[in-house]
């Protein structure tokens, strides 16, 4: 979506999120960007990696030459049923799961210095200029190394970004006012564990590839300073999802379905500045 005539960049109101896999956007804060992008905020997107490990049914591998092809181009649709302003890739490989032998690719996001990649966000920081920063929360939602190492990263770059002692090619420092960590939906996944054995599933194996401990999940808990009530735009959230075919987007699941029609809202914990006794938000931009 184009910057609004006759607003600098400065004036713009501007989310960035900083995510690691393709897909991240849209099953993830997917509500909250399309609902403030169809609100005239620039909304931009980093994305850390292009999703390689990522598990994709040959069929939709044709026309494409790799994994890595097909999942940044899922997210180029994504990207546009969700309107976001741009999309910038950080240029690191897929880490896959905790423990699996990915996380020793010397390519990996996992393998790369911690300060190396915050000096990566940081320069985009200073040059999108943003009010308003999402990332993962510490547990990176559902401990996915990636994800973890993308909060960590992006928590380090926000202190770089406005920091005039730290040279970033020809950047000049900027200090965006607000960060947030986006948390998991407890109300959905605490019904799913209570649900899934009833219907013959284990909460300890969810998703495509089994991998993911929806018990760990509602074991972690994070406060919630800001509540973004975003069903106005979750057609568009489904739209974007649906883009990512290879990893399940668009298969309605009775988890998607309870998602979006029953807890149509992205909960998020401030970082910064620190949440005092606050009430909860119901817009980021609050304060600003």
């Amino acid at each position: 979506m184009p910057r609004k005539k006759g607003k600098s960049m400065k004036e713009q109101r501007c989310i960035l999120a900083v995510l690691a896999h393709p897909d991240d956007e849209s099953f993830g804060m997917g509500g909250t960007l399309a609902y403030y992008a169809r609100q005239g905020v620039m909304v931009r997107l980093i994305c850390a990696t292009r999703g390689e490990v990522g598990e994709v049914e040959p069929d939709l591998l044709k026309g494409y030459q790799s994994i890595a092809e097909l999942r940044e181009h899922e997210l180029r649709c994504a990207a546009a049923k969700l309107s976001l302003t741009s999309v910038d890739f950080l240029g690191y490989r897929d880490s896959g799961m905790r423990g699996t032998k990915e996380n020793n690719d010397p390519r990996s996001l996992f393998q790369a210095p911690l300060d190396e990649v915050a000096k990566k966000i940081a320069a985009l920081m200073r040059k999108y200029q943003p009010q308003i920063v999402l990332t993962f929360d510490p547990a990176g939602g559902y401990y996915h190394p990636d994800h973890v190492k993308v909060h960590q990263a992006t928590v380090r770059a926000f202190s770089l970004a406005g920091d005039p002692n730290v040279k970033i090619a020809d950047t000049k420092p900027f200090s965006p006012r607000k960060l947030y960590f986006h948390t998991m939906p407890h109300g959905v996944f605490k019904l799913a564990v209570k649900i899934m054995p009833l219907l013959g599933m284990n909460p300890h194996e969810f998703g495509k590839n089994k991998d993911i401990d929806l018990t760990e999940i509602v074991g972690t808990d994070f406060p919630t300073h800001a509540r973004i009530n975003y069903r106005s735009a979750a057609k568009y959230r489904d739209e974007a999802a649906a883009c990512h075919a290879s990893q399940g987007g668009g298969s309605n699941s009775w988890l998607q379905w309870l998602q979006r029609y029953v807890f149509s809202s992205d909960t998020f914990m401030r970082a910064i500045p620190e949440a005092q006794n606050d009430p909860i938000e119901k817009d980021l931009f609050e304060g600003i």
